[in-house]
């Protein structure tokens, strides 16, 4: 049966906290009258919560769905697995540990019935240590912004409802989970951010510290790249490239009216083992750019994938693939 919203929540050691969260989920969302279901997917805890959402799932068959992770292997494989057994024509992604208040879901829900894709939370009063969790938290947003041309203050914010056509066509690896909306943008999707609760931790221990920071870094030159350079290749690497052989070229110039005007000899001068570096290295950039371009067009025409989506069309079909 094709259900109106899926609820989505990664668990990891919340023993405390999912009983609190079943029944604020079933308080806010049994008055709206939708078809829903709540996926809690335990990612290898430790605790009894594993145990805990077996026995909401045998109270509440018609909405409690549950996926239990054999280790742990983090939140984004977490929020994969989630998205990958829900039916749901919405998606509504909140964190297990009540920080989030599923009470915003209404208010969420109906900025996609006003026609907006993605609706993400922006926790405007953030109720976490500033030093360790809110400031690097404030850098981080600046930096995913800049780079990636979608503006947001809070990516960091789990409680996030998405239209499903926007999420189903790319994987999620790494700490990806936070990027989704990047992903979505890049297949046009209208993105909306609203001002969201935030409450305090009351059970249990914040499983993300400082070290997360690297690992966002490197996963954002990754999503930049997918999203910016995905299917022209060539625009990066040989861009980059070209920028390198002209350097090198230019020194070469250099040494040359040197010796031409002055006299100074060019074998003697480190510039010239550096030029010609410079420009093999640039050069080697293009023919990286070349075979990436083979790969992109190997990839899209092996699997007849598009490179285009559609939002909807007027008296036509869509088609699967759509």
């Amino acid at each position: 049966m094709k259900l109106d919203v899926s609820l989505i929540t990664p668990v990891y050691n919340e023993e405390e906290n999912l009983q609190l969260l079943y029944e604020a989920v079933v308080k806010t969302m049994q008055p709206l009258g939708l078809a829903w279901e709540l996926i809690l997917v335990d990612d290898g805890s430790k605790d009894r919560s594993v145990e805990i959402l077996e026995g909401l799932s045998v109270s509440d068959p018609e909405h409690i769905r549950v996926v239990a992770f054999r280790r742990n292997f983090g939140q984004t494989a977490a929020i994969a697995a989630g998205i990958d057994h829900s039916t749901g024509d919405v998606v509504v992604l909140l964190d297990a540990d009540m920080q989030n208040d599923p009470a915003d879901i209404p208010m969420m829900l109906g900025k996609i019935r006003e026609g907006y894709d993605v609706v993400s939370g922006w926790r405007y009063h953030r109720q976490d240590a500033f030093l360790t969790r809110t400031l690097p938290s404030r850098m981080a947003n600046g930096l995913i912004s800049a780079v990636t041309g979608v503006h947001l203050h809070d990516y960091g914010c789990t409680l996030k409802a998405y239209r499903r056509e926007v999420i189903t066509g790319f994987k999620l690896y790494g700490e990806m989970h936070r990027f989704i909306p990047v992903y979505a943008h890049s297949v046009g999707a209208k993105i909306i951010e609203v001002r969201v609760n935030h409450h305090a931790r009351r059970f249990g221990k914040t499983k993300y510290g400082l070290e997360r920071t690297l690992k966002v870094i490197l996963d954002l030159i990754t999503v930049k790249f997918l999203s910016s350079y995905s299917n022209k290749p060539i625009y990066l690497f040989g861009g980059t490239g070209a920028v390198l052989m002209g350097l090198g070229t230019l020194v070469l110039f250099y040494l040359f009216i040197r010796r031409v005007f002055f006299a100074i000899s060019v074998l003697g001068s480190p510039l010239f083992i550096s030029s010609l570096m410079i420009f093999v290295l640039g050069f080697q950039s293009v023919l990286m750019g070349l075979i990436a371009e083979l790969l992109v067009r190997t990839y899209h025409e092996s699997q007849n994938k598009p490179i285009y989506t559609i939002r909807k069309t007027l008296n036509l079909p869509m088609k699967s693939d759509e």
